[in-house]
This record gives C-alpha cells, sequence and structure tokens, in this order.
C-alpha cells in the first residue's frame, strides 16, 4: 500500500473522534494522503471554525516532512536550522497535532491533523487517529 485509502482515513477518523470524546474537547480532525490531498475531514459540533484550516494545515505539514509537526517546530525555533520553515508550502504548521501514518512496512502513507483545544490534546488526538490505521 502506497497511500492511505478511504477506509483507512475513516477509520482514523473515527479513532480520533473517539479519543476526543474521552478527552472532552471538540475537534477538527482531517486525513491527508500520501501526496498531502484531503482525504476525509471532521469538523466536531461546536469545534472552532478558525481550527478547520489548522487541522488540514497540521496533517499537510506532517505528510510534507514525515515527522510530528510538533518535532518539526522544535527544529523551526530561533537559531536552529529550520527557522523559517513555516512560511514556506503556503504556510506550515509547526505546534503539535500532526502525525504520520505509517502502512504496515513502515512507508508514510498520509498523516491526520487535529486542531480545536490545547496541543497536548490536539497531539493525543491525533496520535489516536494515525495509530487506527495499519
Amino acid at each position: 500500500m502506497d497511500d492511505v485509502t478511504l477506509a483507512q482515513a475513516e477509520k482514523a477518523i473515527a479513532a480520533a473522534l473517539k479519543k476526543a470524546e474521552e478527552l472532552h474537547v471538540k475537534m477538527n480532525i482531517a486525513v491527508v494522503d500520501a501526496g498531502a490531498n484531503l482525504k476525509a475531514f471532521v469538523h466536531m459540533d461546536g469545534a472552532w471554525l478558525g481550527s478547520i484550516d489548522i487541522s488540514i494545515r497540521k496533517a499537510r505539514t506532517a505528510r510534507f516532512f514525515d515527522m510530528e509537526t510538533g518535532d518539526l517546530g522544535q527544529l523551526s525555533q530561533p537559531g536552529k536550522s529550520l527557522f523559517g520553515i513555516e512560511h514556506s508550502n503556503g504556510g506550515l504548521i509547526t505546534f503539535p497535532g500532526g502525525v504520520p501514518i505509517y502502512n504496515a512496512a513502515g512507508a508514510v502513507v498520509g498523516a491526520v491533523g487535529v486542531s480545536g483545544s490545547i496541543v497536548e490534546n490536539d497531539r493525543a488526538v491525533a496520535k489516536a487517529g494515525a495509530a487506527a490505521v495499519k
């Protein structure tokens, strides 16, 4: 498999929704495919409208660089080697909440991006979604 399927994207969304409900948070959850194209999206009732774009950008950022967005954020701090990278690719998100999706062989096949709460919750929900895809 070189790309996340729709069925897998829906499974990721379901797992992320379950985690969001456990945390009592309202989230926007995006899944992108291997080409960073939007594959599935959910806007929970009452979730922030401003977080729609952020969730999609987190997913795309995680896929563009095949790493969690929070890890990219550490590399993009002032004085670090990737300082300013968030201004590339039409705008990246470099704080937690974007997580790559791996297939059984360890290849990146997509990513999950979540926004709507504190970044620790965003990351937890995104990781739950990504972990549901095998």
